[in-house]
C-alpha cells in the first residue's frame, strides 16, 4: 500500500509514516494532476492547501484513508468520503497546548499593553507613564466553553491566583468543581470577570453571542479574549465598545472573515490586539499535528482501531446491515430529547429491549450521543469521539440490555437527566424506518423528518385549529399530526410535521396564545 502527502508535513510525521509504507511527496499539484495520480495510493495526508473534493474522492479507486494534519476538514468532502468507504480523520489535540498558551499571551499582554508599549519603544519612544496595566491576581476570569482549551486555560489561571467562574451549559456542577471552577450563568458572566474568555463552537445560539447588548452587561473594565471562532463576536459592536470605552479591550486571534479585511473596523483601534490566527502555530504543534495523523492513517490501513475519525469507523458488512437502520434512529432520539431538555447533563440512560438487545449495542449507545451533542458541538462530534467527549463533560452514561418485549419487537429508550428536569424518548423500527414512538411515557407516532414542532398546551377545544391557523398565514403546511395526554391533568402535547422551517416571530405568536405552554422546534433535515 502507498501513501501520497500533498502538503507539507513535519519529518516526525512522514518518518512514522515509512516505517512501515512507501511514502510519497508531491507538493503543489493542480487538483486536474492530483485527480491523475490519486487512483495509486491507498492513503492521502494534506493539511489545508490541498482539496480533496468529490471529483478527487470519486478517482480514488484504492483510497482507504485521508489524514488531514489539524483541526478543521473544510477541505475534505466528508459526505463523498464516507459514502466511498473511506475513513477521513483529523488531528484534534495536537494543538491543545498550543491555544492554550496563545489565549494566556493575549490575557497578559492586554493586561500589560505590550504591544502598544513595543512599538513606542521601536519607534524611538520612552512613553513609561501612558502605559499603566492591571494584575491578573485576585481578577475574576470567566470562561465561557468548559472543553480542554477551555479547560487548560482556566487552569493556567487558577495558578496565577486568578478567580474562575466558567459557562458550559453541558458541564455539570461536580465536574466543574473538581477543576476549581465555579459554573455561572452568561449573564453572571457578563456581569462579573474582569477577563473574558471564548471556547465554543460556532453555532445557530453562539453566532454574535458577543454584541452591543451583552457588551452593555459588562464590567466597563471587562477585558475580552477570543482564539475560538471569529463570528462569535459581532466586530463592529466590539468596535464601537473599545472606542466609546464601555469595555476597556479585546484580543482577537479569530475574525469572521479571513484574512482579515484591511477596512474592519477593528484595526487601528489602540487597545485591540490582533494576531492572525496564530493559535495552532508553534514549532511544537505542527509537530505534533503531523504525529498524530501519521499514527491514525498507519492504524487505519493496518485494520487498526482509531480515535480520531471524523466519519464513522468501518464496521463489518454484516454487523452494518443489521444495526443500520437503528444508527440513524438513536441518532434521532439523541435529536429529539436534547431539545427537549434544559440545564447540564448529568445522566444518560439507554436501554435496548427486545432482540437487539442481544446485539453489540455500544455503536447505538454513540450514536444517541452524537445525536445528543453534534447539535452543540456541530461536525466535532462523530461516531469515535462522542463518548469521550460526554465523558469529558462528566456526563454518566449507562446501558440497559433486556430480552423482553415491550408494545414493539425491538425497542430504543433514551432517559436524560439534567440540573433542571428528566425527559423520556423511545423509537421503533417500522419495517426499515425509525419511528419516535412516545415522548415522556406518551404514546405517539412520529416520522422524524422534515421539522417537527413539539407544543404543551390546554387539552381544550380550539386549541390545534388557532395553531393551525397561525401556521396557515404564513403558508406553511402542517404534514402530519400527533396528540398525547401528558401525565399532567388537563395537559396535551401536540407533535406537528411542518414542511417548512417556522421563524422564530411564528413561534412567538403560537406561545403567545392562552394556553400553549411553549414550543420546541427540532430540524430533522439533514439526516
Amino acid at each position: 500500500m502507498k501513501i501520497l502527502v500533498t502538503d507539507k508535513l513535519s519529518d516526525a510525521g512522514i518518518e512514522i509514516l515509512q516505517k512501515d509504507f512507501p511514502v510519497d511527496i508531491k507538493l503543489g499539484l493542480s487538483p486536474e494532476e492530483l485527480i491523475s495520480i490519486i487512483p495509486e495510493y491507498d492513503a492521502l495526508l494534506v493539511r489545508s492547501e490541498t482539496k480533496a473534493t468529490k471529483e478527487v474522492i470519486k478517482a480514488a479507486t484504492n483510497l482507504k484513508a485521508i489524514g488531514r494534519a489539524g483541526v478543521g476538514v473544510d477541505n475534505i468532502d466528508i459526505e463523498a468520503a464516507t459514502q466511498k468507504g473511506i475513513i477521513v480523520m483529523n488531528a484534534p489535540d495536537g494543538n491543545t497546548i498550543a491555544a492554550t498558551e496563545h489565549t494566556i499571551a493575549l490575557m497578559l499582554a492586554m493586561a500589560r499593553t505590550i504591544p502598544l508599549a513595543c512599538q513606542s519603544m521601536q519607534e524611538g519612544r520612552w512613553d513609561r507613564s501612558k502605559f499603566m496595566g492591571v494584575e491578573m491576581h485576585g481578577k475574576t476570569l470567566g470562561v465561557v466553553g468548559l472543553g480542554r482549551i477551555g479547560s487548560g486555560v482556566a487552569k493556567r489561571a487558577l495558578a496565577m491566583e486568578m478567580k474562575v467562574i466558567g459557562y458550559d451549559p453541558y458541564v455539570n456542577a461536580a465536574h466543574a468543581k473538581a477543576q476549581n471552577i465555579e459554573l455561572a450563568t452568561l449573564d453572571e458572566i457578563w456581569a462579573n470577570a474582569d477577563f473574558i474568555t471564548l471556547h465554543m463552537p460556532l453555532t445557530k445560539e453562539t453566532k454574535y453571542l458577543l454584541n452591543a447588548e451583552t457588551f452593555a452587561k459588562m464590567k466597563k473594565d471587562v477585558r475580552i479574549i477570543n482564539c475560538a471562532r471569529g463570528p462569535i463576536i459581532n466586530e463592529g459592536d466590539l468596535a464601537e465598545a473599545v472606542k466609546s470605552g464601555r469595555i476597556a479591550g479585546a484580543a482577537l486571534d479569530v475574525f469572521e472573515k479571513e484574512p482579515l479585511d484591511p477596512a474592519s473596523p477593528l484595526i487601528g483601534i489602540p487597545n485591540i490586539i490582533l494576531t492572525p490566527h496564530l493559535g495552532a502555530s508553534t514549532q511544537e504543534a505542527q509537530v505534533n499535528v503531523a504525529i498524530d495523523v501519521a499514527h491514525a492513517v498507519v492504524a487505519v490501513l493496518k485494520g487498526e482501531p482509531i480515535s480520531t475519525a471524523v466519519n464513522m469507523a468501518p464496521v463489518a458488512p454484516r454487523v452494518l446491515e443489521i444495526i443500520k437502520p437503528y444508527l440513524s434512529l438513536s441518532e434521532k432520539i439523541g435529536r429529539l430529547i436534547i431539545n427537549l431538555s434544559e440545564g447540564p447533563i448529568n445522566d444518560i440512560t439507554i436501554e435496548y429491549n427486545g432482540k437487539i438487545s442481544q446485539l453489540d449495542t455500544k455503536m447505538l449507545t454513540i450514536a444517541v450521543l452524537k445525536g445528543i451533542l453534534a447539535p452543540l458541538l456541530q461536525t466535532s462530534v462523530n461516531y469515535v469521539n462522542a463518548m469521550p467527549i460526554a465523558r469529558d463533560r462528566g456526563i454518566r452514561i449507562k446501558e440497559i440490555n433486556s430480552k423482553e418485549t415491550t408494545s414493539f419487537a425491538n425497542q430504543i429508550t433514551v432517559h436524560i437527566k439534567t440540573d433542571k428536569g428528566e425527559h423520556t424518548v423511545s423509537g421503533a423500527l417500522f419495517g426499515d424506518e425509525g419511528r419516535i414512538v412516545s415522548i415522556d411515557s406518551q404514546r405517539l407516532e412520529i416520522d422524524p423528518v422534515s421539522w417537527l414542532l413539539i407544543l404543551p398546551h390546554v387539552d381544550r377545544p380550539g386549541m390545534i385549529g388557532k395553531i393551525g391557523n397561525i401556521l396557515g398565514e404564513v403558508q406553511i403546511n402542517i404534514a402530519g399530526m400527533q396528540i398525547g395526554r401528558t401525565n399532567k391533568k388537563g395537559v396535551s402535547i401536540a407533535v406537528l410535521t411542518v414542511e417548512s422551517h417556522v421563524p422564530d416571530e411564528v413561534i412567538s405568536k403560537i406561545t403567545a396564545l392562552d394556553g400553549v405552554f411553549g414550543a420546541t422546534l427540532i430540524d430533522f433535515n439533514d439526516f
